[in-house]
Formats: structure tokens, sequence, C-alpha cells
């Protein structure tokens, strides 16, 4: 009787694993999102002269194949942003955009904010593409700018 009440204890502790970490997710997803903006609100809010910060953090070879921005944005490489989340202001609105799939890379960093202490800052749900497919001005990136190649030790890399 004890080996059948050990296993059915641990498939109850297995469900309950698994029900909370599936809602452990959903509750972060739900925290994402309420930190994402469309590109029609965040329009609106340059329009009203507003003030927000953008960051455009692309990876590099994204930036290489469409070198544009919108309009008054920085370019910060995700991995400086990562490894110094600071570059972005705690104490100013701040929209951060990208172009990977499902805005990796702006969930990333904000996930990292967040860990900060950093609130006030958003990432433009669809990034650019979504920014451009709405026929909103971009305007040439035409800064310098370095290929970041991680090497195998984690937290390292080097520019080419």
């Amino acid at each position: 009787m004890l080996p059948i009440l050990t296993a059915v204890s641990a498939a109850v502790l297995f469900v309950l694993i698994v029900v909370w970490v599936r809602y452990n997710r959903a509750r972060q997803e739900i925290e994402m999102e309420r930190h994402s903006i469309t590109p029609e609100a965040l329009h609106t809010s340059l329009a009203a002269n507003e003030k927000v910060l953008l960051f455009d953090v692309r990876q590099p070879l994204d930036l290489l194949a469409y070198p544009e921005l919108i309009p008054g944005a920085r370019r910060i490489a995700p991995a400086e942003v990562l490894e110094n989340p600071s570059l972005i202001p705690k104490e100013k609105d701040s929209v951060v955009y990208c172009t990977c799939p499902s805005d990796k890379t702006s969930r990333e960093i904000l996930r990292r904010a967040f860990r900060l202490g950093l609130y006030r800052i958003k990432f433009l749900k669809g990034g650019l593409e979504a920014w451009k497919a709405k026929g909103y001005p971009v305007e040439p990136y035409q800064e310098t700018f370095h290929l970041y190649v991680p090497t195998l030790a984690p937290g390292s890399g080097r520019r080419i």
C-alpha cells in the first residue's frame, strides 16, 4: 500500500509543479503584454510630442540588411543593453524595438530591465516591420557599428 501512496503522491506533486510553471509563464506573458505598445499608439505619442525615448535594439545583421530607424531612435546593440541595462534611463518612458520573430530581443531586454526595477519601458509590438507596414516614416541609419561575435566564454565577446 505504501508504494502506491508514494507513487500517487509523486504524481500529484508532478502535476502541481507543471500547473505552477504554466501559471507562472502565463502571468509573465500577461505582464509582458502590459508593457507592449502598438505602432499606432507609439505614432500617436510621437505626433503629440510626448517625451518617449526610442531604442533600436536589432541584431547587427538585421541592421545591416535594413539600415533604417524610426525617426528619433537611438541604436544600441542588444548585447550592450543586456550587459548594461542602465543604458536605458529608468526615470523616462522608453520603447525598444527589434525585428525578431515574436519580438524576442525586445522581450529579453524587458525581462532584464524588470529584474533591475526599470518599469517605464515598453516594446514595440511587431517591431520595425509593423511600424513600416503602417506606412510610418523611417530614416536611414548612417552610423558605423560593429558586428558582435560571441565567443565560447559566457558574457564575453569580440567585435569584428
